[in-house]
């Protein structure tokens, strides 16, 4: 994987949930493959009908699962996003993974990952490869759409050229993580592990949502803690874990206190989602523990018992490396333990461009026989990663403010739509090969400047031009427009007017 200072602690004990074990609903790419497949029992769909773009690439190394046998790669060009779009249920929880193998021999890419207009990671997949291994990113993300789009962009890390191997969406029940406002946060999966399991990774259909949970006991072969099989009977909770990762714990003897350095490794300093499972299988008693984590109080008099609970912070302050330190309380009758836990880094969603710009934009692309390159994903945000041409405002209401595609050799009419960005100030169009009409744009209060110089447009100038107040330069030369200047722009005020090089029926004013 690589995969306030008050925090909102919760104690959530078994509830009477039944677990289903269908197959988890969502999309599942495989990146890079040319034809429909089945794995394990769930449908694997090629890439080519959510993404434009890129190359793909077939793996020869023997032995490897099918959803790594290929992989599409993308060209370095830095700050430009190419973006996976999935159609999705609006309001839907999902559960986002990515998935990369390398190919090459030499040193892996760094690059971005991009949820809709939200940096999500920085894919770093180097020790994993070094290691002969892949690495996987995780996340939940709410749809607030009808579709979800999942980007790599270049960076200024390396040279080499994004790529990925496999992209899943899995629905995820309303009960899952709720603690989280999703409207204005996402999380980016940190750790997941199963304490005391030693078996391969849990997912399905143990766990009915695919999700992975790691034996602790392979990133940590010392640890001085003892490993039991467990009795505890849970068969469902919050936040659903798998039943499988209650069949054994790690726990301590009479009075003896444990200590977790978990998550591996270092975090960086941010908010973060910790949950932490329990369940007892001794039928003699509580077990009761206090927890600290970084020395700081975590939960005091936790009683563990054999129906299970999770115990969770919403918002826990973390930087740098993490210990946390269980204690049996005086009146428990054995030692410290636990199952399973999770930590997500808590992401503040980047925001989203206004929906009409974007509809407007889309129809503006699909009138285009070569639209510009990396017009996917949001087209404003991330900021560094929007669309080429695309001016933006700032603030929490982001909007297209203006269009500047000057000598991009783009041909194609320009779409109607474009008269429902109404924010625009600015269109700048010049030296392409547009054809067909100028559209009516006299929606567009703000607008200053339209530059539609040296194309092929035809057809009249439409005389609702001359009813935008704002507009104070209008180029029109060297196009194939007919019929005469409209009264309207002839003698405007502060209007810089040109329309020379066209086929008028009447000399245009000077």
């Amino acid at each position: 994987m690589s995969l306030s200072l008050l925090p909102l602690l919760l104690l959530l004990s078994l509830l009477p949930l039944s677990l289903s074990l269908s197959l988890p609903r969502g999309t599942l790419i495989n990146c890079g493959a040319a034809v429909k497949s089945e794995i394990d029992g769930r449908e694997w769909l090629p890439d080519t009908g959510f993404v434009s773009g890129g190359t793909s690439r077939n793996l020869t190394t023997p032995g490897l699962v099918p959803i790594l046998s290929t992989a599409r790669s993308f060209p370095n060009y830095p700050h430009r996003k190419f973006c996976y779009t999935v159609h999705v249920y609006r309001n839907a929880k999902y559960m986002v993974r990515t998935t990369y193998y390398y190919y090459g021999s030499d040193s892996p890419p760094v690059f971005d990952q991009i949820v809709d207009g939200t940096f999500w990671a920085v894919i770093n997949t180097t020790e994993d490869y070094a290691n002969g291994m892949s690495s996987y990113y995780e996340g939940v993300f709410l749809a607030q759409g009808k579709t979800m789009s999942v980007c790599l962009g270049s960076n200024n890390y390396t040279e080499s050229d994004p790529f990925i191997s496999a992209l899943e969406f899995v629905i995820l029940e309303d009960s899952l993580y709720n603690s989280t406002d999703f409207k204005s946060h996402g999380l980016s999966l940190v750790a997941r592990n199963g304490f005391g399991y030693t078996g391969p990774i849990i997912r399905y259909p143990d766990d009915q949502f695919d999700r992975f949970w790691v034996p602790f006991e392979e990133l940590n072969p010392l640890i001085p803690i003892n490993v039991s099989n467990s009795n505890a009977s849970v068969s469902g909770m919050w936040n659903m874990p798998p039943s499988k990762v209650f069949e054994s714990e790690l726990t301590t003897g009479q009075a003896e206190a444990m200590e977790l350095d978990w998550p591996p490794g270092s975090v960086s300093e941010s908010k973060y989602y910790i949950a932490l499972y329990f369940a007892s299988g001794d039928s003699s008693g509580s077990r009761v523990i206090n927890i600290s984590i970084n020395g700081v109080q975590y939960y005091k008099d936790l009683d563990v018992k054999p129906g299970g609970l999770v115990v969770y912070a919403t918002q826990w302050p973390l930087s740098g490396s993490t210990r946390i330190t269980m204690t049996p309380s005086g009146r428990s009758i054995g030692g410290a333990l636990i199952n399973a836990g999770e930590v997500f880094d808590v992401l503040p969603l980047g925001g989203t461009t206004l929906t009409r710009d974007v509809i407007a934009l889309q129809g503006v692309k699909q009138s285009l026989q070569n639209p510009p390159p990396g017009w996917s994903g949001d087209p404003c945000l991330p900021r560094q990663y929007s669309w080429t041409g695309i001016t933006c405002s700032s603030g929490p209401r982001v909007r297209v403010v203006s269009l500047n595609l000057t000598s991009m050799g783009l041909s194609g009419s320009l779409s109607p739509r474009i008269a429902n960005m109404t924010a625009l100030s600015n269109i700048l169009l010049g030296k392409n090969k547009f054809t067909g009409p100028i559209p009516d744009l006299s929606s567009l209060k703000l607008l200053e400047k339209l530059h539609l110089e040296d194309n092929h447009f035809s057809g009249n100038i439409p005389s609702s031009l001359g009813s935008i107040d704002s507009l104070h330069e209008l180029f029109l030369q060297n196009n194939c427009l007919t019929g005469e200047v409209p009264d309207s722009l002839v003698g405007k005020s502060g209007l810089d007017l040109r329309t020379s090089g066209n086929s008028f029926s009447a000399p245009p004013p000077t």
